[in-house]
């Protein structure tokens, strides 16, 4: 088991930044891909960002390129996630995952462990 407890969110203006972080618990965070998705009101869960094992791949949505970044430390057991210039669009609730081999990125079934959510707010 692997438990996944978010921070970080709040309410902030467009163009102002904020950090989540995520950190992990149980079996060994290493081995696992971390990936964020967020969450709007009325809308499916969408891919954000993700990083592999190491830290050294990552992937992004096409929405959030240039302006997320993902990084991870594995002692302690944290992935984060760095957002610059929020817009309006980017209101959800985040939600941190982790996966063993997710065969598809960006697919929500391939990762096993989903912590609570943390709500993001940006004003316009």
């Amino acid at each position: 088991q692997v438990q996944l407890v978010e921070s970080g969110g709040g309410l902030v203006q467009a163009g102002a930044s904020l950090t989540l972080s995520c950190a992990a618990s149980g079996r060994t965070f290493s081995a696992y891909v971390m990936a964020w998705f967020r969450q709007a009101p009325g809308k499916h869960r969408e891919f954000v960002a993700a990083i592999n094992w190491s830290g050294d791949i990552t992937y992004n949505a096409d929405s959030v390129k240039g302006r997320f970044t993902i990084f991870r430390n594995n002692v302690p057991n944290t992935v984060y996630l760095q957002m610059n210039s929020l817009k309006s669009d980017d209101t959800a609730v985040y939600y941190c995952a982790a996966g063993a081999i997710p065969r598809r990125i960006s697919d929500s079934t391939g990762y096993q462990y989903w912590g609570q959510g943390t709500q993001v707010t940006v004003s316009s």
